[in-house]
Protein backbone atom coordinates (compact mmCIF):
# COMPACT_ATOMS: atom_id res chain seq x y z
CA UNK A 1 0.00 0.00 0.00
CA UNK A 2 1.13 3.43 -1.27
CA UNK A 3 -0.14 6.78 1.34
CA UNK A 4 -1.07 9.63 -0.08
CA UNK A 5 1.61 11.58 1.29
CA UNK A 6 3.83 8.75 0.19
CA UNK A 7 3.07 9.17 -3.81
CA UNK A 8 4.99 12.54 -3.30
CA UNK A 9 8.76 13.28 -2.48
CA UNK A 10 7.59 16.30 0.39
CA UNK A 11 4.76 17.80 1.98
CA UNK A 12 3.78 21.65 2.35
CA UNK A 13 1.45 22.08 5.38
CA UNK A 14 0.06 25.10 6.55
CA UNK A 15 -0.47 25.13 10.38
CA UNK A 16 -3.18 27.28 12.17
CA UNK A 17 -6.43 25.04 11.48
CA UNK A 18 -3.98 22.19 10.28
CA UNK A 19 -1.79 21.07 12.86
CA UNK A 20 -2.93 23.65 15.88
CA UNK A 21 -5.74 25.93 17.07
CA UNK A 22 -3.81 28.43 19.33
CA UNK A 23 -1.83 26.31 21.79
CA UNK A 24 -3.37 23.05 21.27
CA UNK A 25 -2.82 20.65 18.51
CA UNK A 26 -5.75 19.74 15.94
CA UNK A 27 -7.19 16.03 16.94
CA UNK A 28 -4.83 13.23 14.97
CA UNK A 29 -2.55 15.90 13.35
CA UNK A 30 0.15 15.54 15.39
CA UNK A 31 0.22 11.56 14.98
CA UNK A 32 -0.13 11.70 11.28
CA UNK A 33 2.40 13.76 10.54
CA UNK A 34 5.25 11.13 13.07
CA UNK A 35 4.09 8.56 10.74
CA UNK A 36 4.06 10.35 7.26
CA UNK A 37 7.21 8.91 5.18
CA UNK A 38 8.06 11.95 3.38
CA UNK A 39 10.18 15.48 4.76
CA UNK A 40 7.27 17.97 5.87
CA UNK A 41 8.12 21.84 5.53
CA UNK A 42 5.55 24.08 7.30
CA UNK A 43 4.55 26.85 5.51
CA UNK A 44 2.70 29.97 7.24
CA UNK A 45 1.10 33.56 6.09
CA UNK A 46 1.86 34.28 10.29
CA UNK A 47 4.66 36.99 9.52
CA UNK A 48 5.14 38.00 12.49
CA UNK A 49 6.53 34.42 14.42
CA UNK A 50 10.29 33.89 13.69
CA UNK A 51 10.76 30.25 12.40
CA UNK A 52 12.56 29.29 15.87
CA UNK A 53 9.60 30.16 17.86
CA UNK A 54 7.54 28.30 15.36
CA UNK A 55 9.49 25.28 15.40
CA UNK A 56 9.51 25.46 19.53
CA UNK A 57 5.67 25.41 19.47
CA UNK A 58 5.34 22.24 17.34
CA UNK A 59 8.04 20.53 19.39
CA UNK A 60 6.01 21.56 21.94
CA UNK A 61 3.01 19.33 20.83
CA UNK A 62 5.39 16.33 20.03
CA UNK A 63 6.33 17.09 16.44
CA UNK A 64 10.37 16.57 15.91
CA UNK A 65 10.78 20.14 13.70
CA UNK A 66 14.10 22.30 13.18
CA UNK A 67 13.91 26.39 12.40
CA UNK A 68 14.75 25.74 8.92
CA UNK A 69 11.48 23.26 8.42
CA UNK A 70 9.72 26.35 8.71
CA UNK A 71 8.91 28.67 6.09
CA UNK A 72 7.54 32.31 6.75
CA UNK A 73 5.77 34.59 4.49
CA UNK A 74 8.82 37.21 5.82
CA UNK A 75 10.58 34.55 4.60
CA UNK A 76 9.28 34.52 0.87
CA UNK A 77 9.44 38.54 0.92
CA UNK A 78 12.75 38.38 1.98
CA UNK A 79 13.73 35.95 -0.80
CA UNK A 80 11.69 38.12 -3.61
CA UNK A 81 13.68 41.04 -2.37
CA UNK A 82 16.76 39.28 -3.03
CA UNK A 83 16.32 38.49 -6.67
CA UNK A 84 15.88 42.34 -6.92
CA UNK A 85 18.32 44.57 -4.31
CA UNK A 86 22.03 43.73 -3.46
CA UNK A 87 22.51 42.07 0.18
CA UNK A 88 23.30 45.11 2.49
CA UNK A 89 20.54 47.24 1.13
CA UNK A 90 18.46 48.65 3.57
CA UNK A 91 14.90 47.63 4.11
CA UNK A 92 11.73 49.27 6.20
CA UNK A 93 10.51 46.18 8.68
CA UNK A 94 7.18 46.42 9.13
CA UNK A 95 5.74 43.78 11.77
CA UNK A 96 6.77 41.72 14.38
CA UNK A 97 10.07 40.00 14.95
CA UNK A 98 9.41 37.73 12.22
CA UNK A 99 9.83 40.22 9.39
CA UNK A 100 13.19 42.05 10.72
CA UNK A 101 14.78 38.12 11.33
CA UNK A 102 13.66 37.46 7.75
CA UNK A 103 15.68 40.32 6.03
CA UNK A 104 18.68 39.80 8.70
CA UNK A 105 19.20 35.91 7.77
CA UNK A 106 18.49 37.19 4.01
CA UNK A 107 21.09 39.90 4.52
CA UNK A 108 19.49 43.30 4.57
CA UNK A 109 20.18 46.00 6.84
CA UNK A 110 16.92 46.03 8.93
CA UNK A 111 15.67 48.91 9.46
CA UNK A 112 12.86 49.85 12.37
CA UNK A 113 10.33 52.43 11.72
CA UNK A 114 11.26 53.82 15.07
CA UNK A 115 14.66 54.66 13.56
CA UNK A 116 13.45 55.52 9.92
CA UNK A 117 13.95 58.94 10.51
CA UNK A 118 17.04 58.98 11.26
CA UNK A 119 19.21 57.80 8.36
CA UNK A 120 18.39 56.70 5.18
CA UNK A 121 15.77 56.71 2.70
CA UNK A 122 15.28 52.52 2.68
CA UNK A 123 15.74 50.95 -0.73
CA UNK A 124 12.30 48.68 0.07
CA UNK A 125 9.92 48.16 2.76
CA UNK A 126 8.43 44.80 3.79
CA UNK A 127 5.18 45.03 5.80
CA UNK A 128 3.84 42.48 7.40
CA UNK A 129 1.46 42.14 10.27
CA UNK A 130 2.25 42.53 13.99
CA UNK A 131 0.09 43.07 17.13
CA UNK A 132 2.31 46.44 17.85
CA UNK A 133 1.97 47.36 14.72
CA UNK A 134 0.91 51.38 14.87
CA UNK A 135 -0.01 54.49 12.90
CA UNK A 136 3.44 55.68 13.10
CA UNK A 137 4.65 52.31 11.88
CA UNK A 138 2.24 52.69 8.62
CA UNK A 139 3.22 56.23 8.21
CA UNK A 140 6.57 55.28 7.98
CA UNK A 141 5.80 52.73 4.98
CA UNK A 142 4.15 55.08 3.11
CA UNK A 143 7.23 57.51 3.50
CA UNK A 144 9.17 54.86 2.13
CA UNK A 145 6.75 53.95 -0.61
CA UNK A 146 6.49 56.99 -1.89
CA UNK A 147 10.13 58.21 -1.84
CA UNK A 148 10.35 55.11 -4.33
CA UNK A 149 10.87 51.95 -1.83
CA UNK A 150 10.05 48.94 -3.20
CA UNK A 151 6.83 47.51 -1.31
CA UNK A 152 6.41 43.83 -0.38
CA UNK A 153 3.60 42.71 1.10
CA UNK A 154 4.09 39.39 3.38
CA UNK A 155 1.00 38.36 3.07
CA UNK A 156 -2.44 40.15 2.40
CA UNK A 157 -5.29 38.31 4.56
CA UNK A 158 -8.03 40.72 5.12
CA UNK A 159 -8.68 39.36 8.88
CA UNK A 160 -6.79 37.14 11.54
CA UNK A 161 -8.83 34.83 13.67
CA UNK A 162 -8.52 35.79 17.89
CA UNK A 163 -9.58 34.01 20.94
CA UNK A 164 -11.74 36.94 21.21
CA UNK A 165 -13.22 36.76 17.49
CA UNK A 166 -12.12 38.49 14.52
CA UNK A 167 -9.49 41.37 13.80
CA UNK A 168 -8.08 43.24 11.30
CA UNK A 169 -5.33 40.80 9.16
CA UNK A 170 -2.25 42.32 7.51
CA UNK A 171 -4.51 42.66 4.62
CA UNK A 172 -6.00 45.34 6.05
CA UNK A 173 -3.46 47.29 7.30
CA UNK A 174 -1.59 47.41 3.49
CA UNK A 175 -4.85 48.54 2.29
CA UNK A 176 -4.35 51.48 4.65
CA UNK A 177 -0.85 52.24 3.00
CA UNK A 178 -2.24 51.60 -0.24
CA UNK A 179 -4.98 53.99 0.01
CA UNK A 180 -2.13 56.72 1.55
CA UNK A 181 0.21 56.41 -1.66
CA UNK A 182 -2.51 55.64 -4.39
CA UNK A 183 -1.51 51.79 -5.36
CA UNK A 184 -0.74 48.19 -4.06
CA UNK A 185 2.09 46.78 -3.55
CA UNK A 186 4.65 46.16 -5.61
CA UNK A 187 4.82 42.13 -4.86
CA UNK A 188 3.27 39.98 -2.49
CA UNK A 189 5.06 36.75 -1.00
CA UNK A 190 2.46 34.54 1.26
CA UNK A 191 -0.73 32.51 -0.03
CA UNK A 192 -2.68 32.55 -2.73
CA UNK A 193 0.34 33.77 -4.33
CA UNK A 194 3.07 31.86 -5.15
CA UNK A 195 6.05 32.97 -3.57
CA UNK A 196 5.82 31.33 -0.51
CA UNK A 197 5.48 27.47 -2.49
CA UNK A 198 8.12 28.39 -4.48
CA UNK A 199 10.34 29.28 -1.77
CA UNK A 200 9.46 25.95 -0.07
CA UNK A 201 10.42 23.75 -3.07
CA UNK A 202 13.33 25.70 -3.75
CA UNK A 203 14.26 24.47 0.08
CA UNK A 204 14.00 21.49 -0.39
CA UNK A 205 15.72 21.18 -4.12
CA UNK A 206 12.45 19.60 -5.36
CA UNK A 207 10.45 20.61 -8.62
CA UNK A 208 7.16 22.26 -7.10
CA UNK A 209 5.01 19.36 -9.20
CA UNK A 210 6.79 17.23 -6.59
CA UNK A 211 4.90 18.48 -3.48
CA UNK A 212 1.83 18.47 -2.03
CA UNK A 213 0.46 21.38 -0.31
CA UNK A 214 -1.49 20.80 2.78
CA UNK A 215 -4.27 23.60 4.12
CA UNK A 216 -7.64 24.16 5.44
CA UNK A 217 -8.36 27.28 3.37
CA UNK A 218 -8.87 27.45 0.00
CA UNK A 219 -8.71 31.41 -0.94
CA UNK A 220 -5.03 31.33 0.61
CA UNK A 221 -3.67 27.48 0.74
CA UNK A 222 -5.09 25.75 -2.23
CA UNK A 223 -5.38 28.93 -4.12
CA UNK A 224 -1.80 29.20 -3.79
CA UNK A 225 -1.03 25.61 -4.41
CA UNK A 226 -2.55 25.90 -8.27
CA UNK A 227 -0.62 29.20 -8.67
CA UNK A 228 2.24 27.81 -7.55
CA UNK A 229 2.65 23.97 -9.26
CA UNK A 230 1.51 21.93 -6.39
CA UNK A 231 -1.16 19.09 -6.24
CA UNK A 232 -3.32 20.11 -2.94
CA UNK A 233 -5.31 18.36 0.19
CA UNK A 234 -8.19 20.29 1.95
CA UNK A 235 -8.50 19.13 5.52
CA UNK A 236 -11.80 20.11 7.02
CA UNK A 237 -10.41 21.21 10.40
CA UNK A 238 -10.28 24.73 10.31
CA UNK A 239 -12.01 27.70 8.06
CA UNK A 240 -13.73 25.68 4.96
CA UNK A 241 -16.37 23.34 5.53
CA UNK A 242 -17.93 21.50 2.65
CA UNK A 243 -20.23 23.71 1.56
CA UNK A 244 -17.36 26.11 0.82
CA UNK A 245 -15.57 23.47 -0.94
CA UNK A 246 -18.66 22.70 -2.96
CA UNK A 247 -18.85 26.57 -3.87
CA UNK A 248 -15.57 26.99 -4.65
CA UNK A 249 -14.43 28.36 -8.41
CA UNK A 250 -11.89 26.40 -10.04
CA UNK A 251 -8.98 27.99 -9.25
CA UNK A 252 -9.71 26.89 -5.70
CA UNK A 253 -11.03 23.40 -6.00
CA UNK A 254 -8.38 21.25 -3.97
CA UNK A 255 -6.85 18.00 -5.45
CA UNK A 256 -7.90 15.95 -2.77
CA UNK A 257 -10.19 16.38 0.12
CA UNK A 258 -9.92 14.88 3.94
CA UNK A 259 -11.90 14.82 7.58
CA UNK A 260 -8.03 15.71 9.04
CA UNK A 261 -4.20 14.93 8.32
CA UNK A 262 -5.07 11.22 8.84
CA UNK A 263 -6.16 11.00 4.92
CA UNK A 264 -2.38 11.60 4.59
CA UNK A 265 -1.73 8.06 5.79
CA UNK A 266 -4.58 6.35 3.36
CA UNK A 267 -4.05 4.74 0.04
CA UNK A 268 -6.09 6.93 -2.62
CA UNK A 269 -6.82 3.95 -4.83
CA UNK A 270 -7.35 1.42 -2.06
CA UNK A 271 -10.45 0.28 0.33
CA UNK A 272 -14.00 1.81 -0.26
CA UNK A 273 -14.05 4.92 0.78
CA UNK A 274 -11.18 6.08 -0.48
CA UNK A 275 -9.60 9.45 -1.29
CA UNK A 276 -10.14 9.20 -4.98
CA UNK A 277 -14.06 8.00 -3.90
CA UNK A 278 -14.65 11.86 -2.13
CA UNK A 279 -12.63 13.60 -5.32
CA UNK A 280 -14.64 11.88 -7.49
CA UNK A 281 -17.62 12.92 -5.89
CA UNK A 282 -16.47 16.51 -5.15
CA UNK A 283 -16.12 16.62 -9.09
CA UNK A 284 -19.35 15.56 -9.52
CA UNK A 285 -21.00 18.44 -7.28
CA UNK A 286 -18.54 20.91 -8.87
CA UNK A 287 -19.49 19.60 -12.89
CA UNK A 288 -23.67 20.18 -11.72
CA UNK A 289 -22.69 23.63 -10.08
CA UNK A 290 -21.04 24.68 -12.78
CA UNK A 291 -24.32 23.53 -15.16
CA UNK A 292 -26.50 24.94 -12.78
CA UNK A 293 -27.82 21.76 -11.96
CA UNK A 294 -29.06 21.01 -8.04
CA UNK A 295 -26.03 19.49 -6.42
CA UNK A 296 -27.59 18.04 -3.04
CA UNK A 297 -27.03 14.69 -3.60
CA UNK A 298 -23.28 14.54 -4.51
CA UNK A 299 -22.91 17.09 -1.62
CA UNK A 300 -24.81 13.88 0.61
CA UNK A 301 -22.23 11.50 -0.86
CA UNK A 302 -19.23 13.54 -0.04
CA UNK A 303 -20.07 14.26 3.22
CA UNK A 304 -21.05 10.18 3.66
CA UNK A 305 -17.69 8.75 2.75
CA UNK A 306 -15.58 11.98 4.66
CA UNK A 307 -17.95 10.98 7.49
CA UNK A 308 -16.90 6.86 6.85
CA UNK A 309 -13.25 7.77 6.51
CA UNK A 310 -12.97 9.80 9.82
CA UNK A 311 -14.87 6.85 11.48
CA UNK A 312 -12.31 3.84 10.03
Amino acid sequence: MTSLAGRYDALVCDLDGVVYRGPEPVPHAVEALRSVPVPVLYATNNASRTPDGVAEHLRGLGLPCRADQVVTSSQAAAWLLGRELARGAHVLAVGGDGVAAALTEAGFAAVLPADAEDGRSPDAVVQGYGPAVSHADLAEAAFAVEAGARWVATNTDATLPTARGIAPGNGTLVAAVARAVGHEPHLVAGKPEAPLYLLAAERLGLPAHRLLAVGDRLDTDIEGARRAGLDSLLVLTGVDDVDALLAAPKERRPTLVAADLRGLLHDPDAGDPSLTDVAARVAEAHRAADAGEDAATPRADVVSLLQRLQDE
